[in-house]
């Protein structure tokens, strides 16, 4: 398998999975700070222009962070990364959407880049801000499913590297105060070998 990423994007979650799962892969540099994301050689490969990608060892590729969750569980299920319980997993595909589609796509893209929601730069500051209104909101929601938890579905699941890597913006990057259940599962994540192997390999601080 071959995983192209950029260091600290939501690819991130991607890496500690592929880590959980200990079968070979390669992780691919794909720098979103420099456009790498826009020229041929990735296009090519993911014409949407956005990591994570994941080639297959079939040669096929796979995009969308809950998809490419979704298909390690699957398929490795020696790792335990998916419940067999029916309520517990659909707590897990649950959160994982919450974390990507509405705290990632809603709330922290508008924090990160309010011009692509702003008609016009006046209104930047506005969009930010309600990026902030969104983010910290889906925090609470996330920090409540999390109460009496060690992990959002019980047990360790692809739901956890996803509110993971949300928290990582919050609390790495951003350098702001989580919840409290949310603090006590980004530093439970952080003493996880396998996210300390995708970290270094990022060349990533948490």
């Amino acid at each position: 398998m071959k995983l192209y990423y950029s260091p600290g994007a939501c690819s991130l979650g991607i890496h500690v999975l592929l880590e959980e799962i200990g079968a070979p892969y390669e992780a691919v540099l794909t720098n979103l700070r420099e456009g790498a994301q826009l020229k041929p050689e990735f296009t090519a490969i993911n014409p949407k222009g956005k990591v994570p990608a994941l080639v297959r060892d079939d040669g096929s590729v796979l995009t969308e962070y809950p998809a490419i969750a979704y298909w390690l569980s699957r398929t490795h299920p020696a790792a335990k990364l998916l419940p067999e319980d029916a309520e517990a997993a659909t707590r897990a595909i649950e959160a994982m959407d919450y974390a990507v589609s509405t705290l990632h796509m809603q709330g922290f893209s508008r924090i990160f880049r309010p011009v692509n929601f702003a008609p016009s730069e006046a209104d930047a500051e506005a969009v930010t801000a309600r990026g902030m209104e969104i983010f910290q909101k889906g925090l609470a929601v996330l920090d409540k499913a999390l109460a009496g938890k060690e992990y959002v579905a019980g047990s360790y699941s692809i739901a956890d590297s996803a509110v993971f890597y949300v928290c990582f913006w919050w609390a790495g990057r951003l350098k702001k105060e989580l919840p409290a259940n949310l603090a006590a599962h980004y530093k439970r994540m952080l003493a996880r070998p396998a996210v300390s192997r995708a970290m270094t390999a990022e060349g990533i601080t948490g």
